[in-house]
């Protein structure tokens, strides 16, 4: 960063400040001329002068050509940059001995001129100004120190004036320092606020991508665009709170479509198998499977629902229609049962797939506030599920609907009775095996290869062949576009076509992969590089002449209006540092009057009145850090005194009135010395007999100051000029006001009222009769008027230059400011996108900033085990019959806006406190779906103390209840009678992400079967819990019945409780 600064910002910014000083360097060369041709002197009568002019012409102009060369200029800016010094200096001391007679005040304000540009408008680092600035001051009083000291004794005192140029310079350098110290600081801060500002925008474009994958990943496109309109507005209206609507209902996500087809498919044979897995085992196998499916489903165009437990249900023509529809569900369908036979025919392990698909319309969208998933309701979807559950393992069951859509595609056989459950055997209707015609064609080739069984070894567990052979599959990680929030550059690893390739191949896959990395990285460097250099463009200084869409190019105010209010009530806190160098500033003009003038008492008074006032107004500006710890123990009249500081520093107005009225007393003070001279314009050194007494006369007037304080009043109004460029944040127009003021005033004073003075001293200074008249550079008042245009240019260009910096520095924060906050809610809005797919515990750990992928996935991947977990299943049974499909209802969409209000306030009640620690895992039709203990620490003390670590159950048990009561609300208000049916188990899970193109997080296990059941055999209005269960609410004070011994599909017998609601607890409970 530092080296960009100085290689290609910093020279960026004063390039343009080069030019200009080389220009006003040729424009006032070229006046020297001009004036000297207009006061009448013969140009070739001072044939040194002209030479010198005219060879600092060629030589400034051959500079500015080299100078030009912006290219050539950032290879040799040190050299060039000394070169120019060099000339300069030259260029002085060449004035000091061309035209007439040397004397001490010569070339002064020329020389303060060169030294101040050093530090202003050189393109030189702090150290190599500071050294020409005081060389500059050195080589000035050395060379005059030595030529004048051998001089008569007739000529003024020289160790005054060389003290009285000491002070001059010391004060031009110190004002470079400061102006250069406070523009470097300001320079290098809008440097780095546009590097920030890159970040944040590269930041903002990451964050923006992701949150687009994210809701992508979850949501079709035109859902998507719908909901995140309304996050965005929960966000702006306060984090979790909804947006007032013209109604009473939330907002319902779902649209009709005619013309699909669904497909269900479920993995016969899983549960078996995954009974024998370890947690890794088991997500990594749902991860590999479903993720082949997703990239199954993607080729036949199809869009995945949902995936429950290890069944995997999808359609095709949505969200736009499609006229194969029904044959991309059966294709993906044939497709899923050849890839499980591979699977079976590799591994030797007993699992089939079983398919059914139905064509029709369906509902689609989302329901619910949290955890969103893309859903589908209708009576076609319930036949598609029922015919996954009649079909025939390895086989697509097709209904009529969908075969005449087929259109002769496949062959056909008419499925048996006896495979029909018995909702499709009181349907009545035909319905349908696919043949598949690829499967004669794989039975022929049979499993020539060898089973991975043989190669592997006999005892090896079936699961861990499974998750052998799926590893193979290389199916895309979940989340893997947000394993770097600060690059967007993709490091997934590309699906293989399958798992027949050779191991030469997939050996190369990792190269490939690393290599189209490392060019991404490449691109994505090109392209930062490329905005990085198209931000410090938009710094360059020469861009305020041009139009932007920001600035005024010719006043440089803010096009917006409030911008511009903005900027002018913005805080200054360094206002009081111009005040104290503009201090300096005036304590140097008094240093140098006392020095050359005889001190008359008059001009002493003046200058301690205006001492006192200078002294108030630091006063002010810095009563804060002077007085805050002294008033704060005194009596509190006084309190108010510290807050002044802060008033100037805020107060536009204040700043602008003690600006104008410190710079008017410097200048005031500059020219003060002059009026104590006579009002008559007559020289006693004009007398006919004058010369004859050369020896004998003095250099002051009679009853006056001296008249070698003259040129040095010229310098003090110099370095008056210097004082308005010390206000580095005063307005362009009022430093211009100001500053032609000033100039007004002193080409008035110097060149009409009091221009006799100048006279006088040259009369004085030539009274010998060899002496010819002065050349223009010996002349006070002409060499006085030229500095005063020379620094009112100069000081005129840097207070431009500085308005534009102070205008982009503050523009550039704003900026900075906006992109942070829209980054700060674009990433609220990805963290609320990503908790609305997986819990806030795991949420983090997909989104991990400066780690490597397979760190940041591995949770997912791997899988969490958690010892003791409470699932809840909770349905509306009765909502199955309350759905219809009709023109009244809109096709079922009314329906779905109940159901809707029924989740919508089920989701609420996660807001609560109290229900913190209950994680939604998702809908199933009208069934919820939650449990708690899944964010549990786990540790030697969670384990040893069992009660303790299973103590949320009772949490579970009131968010049962709490649903009961608000489907009671909702009753009362729609005029239902709804009843809840719940179910609760708790014990052991595994947890995980698993899916590719919409990864979901799920839990998986025995106790979430059985909560499962416990809710579909359990009875309205009532929560029934197992037996383990019930033991575990009764040591938390819950009371429990026995329901007795029931049949449970694939459990066999089992002994159920019913949790007594109506009680409180008989005890005090376990502490969470």
């Amino acid at each position: 960063e530092d080296l960009f600064y100085e290689t290609y910002y910093s020279l960026s910014q004063q390039y343009p400040l080069l030019l200009l000083l080389l220009g006003i360097v040729l424009c006032a060369l070229a006046a020297l001329l001009a004036v000297a041709w207009a006061s009448g002197r013969e140009l070739t009568s001072d044939p040194s002068f002209l030479t010198t002019v005219l060879c600092a012409l060629g030589g400034f102009s051959l500079l500015l050509g080299l100078a030009s060369r912006e290219q050539r200029l950032q290879r040799w800016t040190r050299p060039l940059s000394g070169l120019v010094w060099v000339a300069l200096l030259a260029l002085g001391h060449a004035f000091l001995f061309t035209g007439g007679v040397v004397s001490a005040w010569d070339q002064v304000s020329y020389f303060l001129f060169v030294i101040f540009t050093v530090y202003a408008m050189l393109p030189l680092g702090m150290r190599d100004a500071a050294v020409a600035g005081l060389a500059s001051s050195l080589s000035h009083l050395l060379v005059l120190g030595l030529y004048l000291g051998p001089q008569p004794d007739s000529r003024p005192a020289l160790l005054p004036q060389l003290a009285a140029n000491a002070v001059l310079f010391l004060c031009g350098n110190v004002a470079g320092v400061y102006h250069k110290a406070l523009m470097e600081r300001a320079l290098r801060a809008t440097f780095r606020e546009a590097l920030s500002s890159l970040h944040s925008r590269r930041r903002l474009d990451t964050e923006k991508k992701h949150q687009e994958h994210l809701l992508l990943s979850i949501l079709p496109a035109y859902l998507a665009r719908e909901m995140k309109a309304e996050i965005m507005a929960r966000l702006q209206a306060g984090q979790g709170s909804r947006p007032e609507s013209t109604n009473n209902f939330h907002s319902l996500y779902v649209k009709r479509h005619q013309g699909v087809s669904v497909l269900y498919a479920d993995i016969v044979g899983f549960t078996r198998l995954a009974s024998e897995c370890s947690p890794k085992e088991l997500v990594l196998m749902l991860n590999e499977l479903f993720g082949k499916f997703d990239q199954i489903a993607k080729e036949h165009e199809c869009m995945r629902i949902k995936i429950l437990g290890d069944c995997y249900y999808c359609v095709s023509g949505l969200p736009l229609s499609l006229p194969d529809h029904a044959i991309n569900c059966v294709r993906m369908g044939l497709d899923m049962c050849r890839a499980i036979r591979k699977l079976r025919a590799a591994t030797g392990v007993d699992i089939n797939m079983r398919v059914g698909v139905h064509s029709g319309s369906v509902l689609c969208g989302v329901i619910g506030l949290q955890k969103w998933q893309y859903e589908v309701w209708s009576h076609d979807v319930t036949l598609a599920n029922h015919m996954e559950a009649g079909g025939v393992p390895g086989r697509v069951h097709i209904t009529g609907a969908t075969l005449a859509l087929l259109a002769g595609a496949y062959a056909v056989e008419e499925a048996g009775m006896e495979h029909r459950d018995p909702y499709l055997r009181e349907l009545g209707e035909p319905t349908y095996l696919v043949i598949d015609p690829r499967a004669e064609e794989e039975d022929e080739k049979g499993t020539a290869g060898g089973l991975l069984c043989s190669l592997e070894g006999p005892k090896m567990r079936p699961s861990l062949l499974m998750t052998r052979y799926l590893e193979s599959w290389g199916a895309a990680k979940p989340f893997a576009h947000l394993s770097h929030v600060d690059s967007p550059v993709s490091t997934s690893t590309p699906l293989q076509k399958g798992p027949s390739s050779s191991p030469q191949r997939r050996s190369k896959i990792p190269t490939d992969t690393m290599s189209r990395t490392l060019r991404g990285l490449d691109d994505e460097l090109d392209t930062g590089d490329a905005k990085f250099f198209q931000v410090i463009e938009q710094l360059n200084s020469q861009k305020q002449w041009k139009q932007s869409k920001d600035f005024n190019p010719l006043t440089l105010y803010f096009r917006e209006k409030e911008m511009e209010k903005e900027y002018r009530l913005s805080a200054i806190p360094a206002f009081k540092y111009y005040e104290a160098c503009t201090f300096l500033v005036f304590l140097s003009n008094f240093i140098i009057q006392m020095l050359v003038t005889n001190r008359p008492p008059a001009l002493a008074i003046t200058y301690s009145i205006t001492f006192l006032l200078f002294l108030l107004l630091l006063f002010v500006c810095f009563s804060e850090d002077l007085m805050v710890r002294c008033v704060l123990k005194g009596p509190k009249m006084l309190h108010w005194l510290p807050a002044l500081s802060g008033l100037v520093a805020t107060r536009p107005g204040l700043r602008i009135a003690l600006g104008t009225a410190t710079i008017l007393l410097v200048f005031a003070m500059a020219i003060t010395s002059l009026f104590f001279f006579p009002a008559s314009s007559d020289c006693p050194f004009q007398a006919p007999n004058v010369s004859s007494m050369i020896s004998n006369l003095s250099w002051e007037l009679p009853g006056s100051l001296p008249l070698i304080s003259v040129p040095y009043s010229m310098h003090c109004c110099t370095l008056g000029f210097l004082s308005c460029s010390l206000f580095l944040h005063m307005s362009f127009e009022l430093k211009l006001l100001l500053l032609l003021l000033w100039l007004a005033a002193s080409c008035s004073l110097f060149l009409h009222s009091h221009a006799w003075l100048s006279d006088c001293l040259i009369v004085r200074l030539y009274l010998g009769p060899l002496d010819s008249r002065p050349g223009v550079l010996k002349e006070p008042k002409l060499m006085g008027a030229i500095s005063f245009f020379i620094f009112f240019f100069t000081l005129l260009v840097l207070a431009r230059q500085n308005e534009y910096y102070c205008r982009l520095d503050f523009l550039w924060k704003k900026k900075l400011r906006q992109e942070r906050e829209e980054t700060e809610t674009m990433e609220n809005l990805t963290r609320l996108l990503l908790e609305n797919v997986l819990p806030a515990h795991v949420a983090p750990q997909f989104i991990g900033q400066n780690r490597r992928n397979e760190e940041t996935h591995s949770w997912g991947q791997k899988g969490c085990y958690e010892e003791c977990v409470c699932v809840l299943f909770a349905s509306v049974p009765d909502f199955k019959e309350f759905y219809s499909e009709s023109n009244i209802n809109h096709e079922g969409l009314e329906c779905l806006r109940l159901l809707n209000e029924i989740i919508a306030d089920f989701d609420e009640l996660l807001s609560k406190p109290k229900f913190s620690g209950v994680e939604k895992i998702k809908t199933i039709g009208s069934t919820y779906m939650a449990a708690t203990g899944l964010n549990a620490t786990s540790g030697q003390d969670a384990q040893q103390d069992a009660e303790r670590s299973c103590s949320h159950l009772g949490t579970m048990v009131e968010f049962a209840v709490a649903l009961g009561s608000k489907l009671d609300v909702i009753n009362k208000h729609s005029f239902n009678n709804f009843r809840l049916r719940v179910g609760l188990n708790h014990g052991p899970v595994v947890a995980g992400v698993i899916g590719a193109q919409k990864p979901q997080y799920d839990i998986w296990g025995n106790t979430v079967n059985v909560a499962s059941r416990m809710e579909s055999t359990g009875v309205l209005g009532k929560i029934q819990v197992t037996e383990e269960t019930a033991w575990a609410l009764q040591s938390l004070g819950y009371t429990c019945y026995s329901r007795g011994v029931i049949k449970v599909k694939g459990k066999g017998q089992l002994c159920t409780y019913f949790l007594n609601t109506d009680l409180t607890r008989s005890g005090p409970p376990s502490v969470t």
